[in-house]
């Protein structure tokens, strides 16, 4: 695997973490996640005006995109950010700010 390959897998890893992020309540779940520093159940639809379906559905999208992790506690699930995925989209991100293709 040359430079280039690795390049554009980044690019791809960057991009579909961003496309996660292109919805507002998305943004607002990461943001209340972060704000929490901690793993929650159930309380995400109580900060947001939508459907319980709807942030379920939002939270698939983000866990697909691995910024969320999830655990099963009985009857309910858990949320929590993936520390570790955050990182790394901080670093790709502020690579990009800088004029460099992320992870370049």
């Amino acid at each position: 695997m040359g430079p280039k390959t690795k390049t554009i897998l980044n690019a791809e890893r960057f991009a579909s973490i961003c496309k996660a992020l292109a919805h507002p309540a998305r943004v607002r779940i990461v943001d209340h996640l972060n704000q929490l520093n901690q793993c929650i159940c159930g309380q995400i639809v109580e900060v947001l005006p939508l459907a319980q379906s709807t942030v379920s559905q939002h939270l698939k999208i983000l866990k697909e995109a691995g910024l969320v992790k999830d655990a099963i506690d009985g009857p309910r699930t858990c949320y929590c950010l993936d520390r570790q995925v955050i990182e790394e989209f901080r670093s790709m991100a502020a690579q990009f700010g800088q004029g460099g293709a992320p992870n370049e």
